[in-house]
């Protein structure tokens, strides 16, 4: 008996097998291009605007906030304040006003950061607070509750350290606020003078001598919500 194949089946059979090795060839060679390849614009973007996002959590907070900050001087020519302390926590309740810290729960209110500035001439005093929040439509939603206008409630409440120049500067003496937005972050302030005196008791309206409190604050801003591509050579980033 001939057990041989007749010769037709044994030709579409080797072609069948050929086809076949072709096409896991260039499903290997497809998969190998997808592995190697390097990350593509749009994914390096996804990646530089995940990396803005945590930078509340991954930056130092010396890095967010300076020990000196420069503003414009109402002379003219150019100031600095300087740092006073930065508070240790970061919950989003207790850092503003109560209206203001139920807005932020419902924003999804991610962590607040504050630090406390002094001007130049040592009569002001600026807490500055960052509100992390999940993206930039929650961001922008948060900012509505509180005021365009530079009231300072409801807003951020101020941070005082015992024992410094800030150890009077309660929420009282909160005479100006600012809110200020880009990407998924909120920066406030609120402002107030170093002898501690109520706002209630302030005759003459000054705001000039807070504007500076506005100017630091874009500064900070500007440096967290500002996206730098990844740089795929540096051990700072896994692409």
């Amino acid at each position: 008996m001939n057990d041989a194949r007749p010769w037709p089946a044994l030709v579409v059979a080797s072609v069948l097998t050929m086809v076949c090795a072709v096409a896991a060839g260039v499903s290997a060679s497809a998969a190998g291009s997808e592995l190697s390849r390097g990350p593509s614009t749009a994914e390096l973007h996804a990646a530089a605007k995940r990396e803005v996002a945590e930078r509340w959590r991954t930056w130092a907070t010396g890095r967010i906030f300076p020990a000196s900050l420069p503003y414009s001087a109402e002379q003219g020519g150019q100031e600095r304040a300087s740092r006073v302390g930065i508070s240790p926590g970061f919950a989003c309740a207790g850092s503003v006003d109560s209206k203001a810290a139920k807005a932020l729960r419902k924003a999804g209110c991610r962590g607040v950061l504050r630090a406390t500035y002094i001007d130049a001439l040592q009569g002001v005093l600026v807490t500055i607070g960052v509100v992390a929040l999940p993206d930039e439509f929650e961001a922008a939603h948060a900012k509505t509750a509180f005021s365009a206008a530079g009231a300072p409630v409801p807003g951020l409440r101020p941070l005082a350290f015992k024992g410094t120049v800030s150890n009077r500067f309660t929420p009282s003496v909160r005479q100006a606020g600012s809110v200020r937005q880009a990407g998924p972050y909120l920066v406030l302030t609120t402002a107030g003078q170093v002898d501690g005196r109520p706002a209630r008791s302030v005759g003459e309206q000054r705001p000039a001598i807070f504007a500076f409190a506005s100017e630091i604050s874009e500064r900070v801003l500007a440096d967290l919500s500002t996206p730098r591509m990844p740089d795929c050579a540096s051990q700072e980033w896994r692409c």
